[in-house]
């Protein structure tokens, strides 16, 4: 009997110790800045000098921001709210906003969402690595998405 009970508590204290798998350093991907910069220059150019146009990493950081010449400046603060929007719910921000007017409606209290269009999510697969806003669009926010997406496409390459 104390050979069987020794055994068990053995086998037990071996289910409770860490495993090595679960010691190891996350390897993930992020938004460079060249290619924060490529998003931003390729949306940019597609909706306008009227534009304000910003990048955020996974961690939801601001990477790039450009503001058209001709962009309004509450601009500024619409675009960085939708990329981090599109980045922290992984979809685009219209879709959140449409989602969040029946279900979830606390999370449109948190800090820093928008529930506006013309945020996209920059992806990897299934990770969600960025994403990027737009704001100020001579058409509205389905341009500024366009133009969002615009961006995405032209580091198509890279995101695999």
């Amino acid at each position: 009997m104390p050979f069987r009970f020794a055994t068990a508590v053995t086998i037990a204290v071996l289910f409770m110790a860490p495993s090595s798998g679960s010691t190891q350093v996350l390897m993930q991907r992020d938004v460079s800045l060249r290619m924060a910069l490529t998003i931003a220059e390729t949306a940019l150019a597609e909706c306008g000098i009227n534009t304000s146009v910003a990048v955020v990493d996974r961690a939801g950081r601001l990477r790039v921001f450009l503001q058209g010449d001709g962009a309004a400046p509450h601009n500024i603060e619409l675009a960085r709210r939708k990329a981090y929007t599109a980045r922290t719910f992984r979809r685009t921000s219209a879709e959140w906003a449409k989602l969040t007017e029946t279900t979830n409606t606390g999370q449109r209290m948190l800090a820093d969402v928008i529930p506006l269009g013309g945020g996209v999510p920059i992806k990897v697969g299934e990770d969600t690595i960025g994403g990027v806003g737009l704001s100020g669009a001579p058409m509205g926010q389905p341009q500024e998405e366009a133009c969002a997406n615009a961006g995405i496409a032209k580091v198509a390459d890279q995101l695999r």
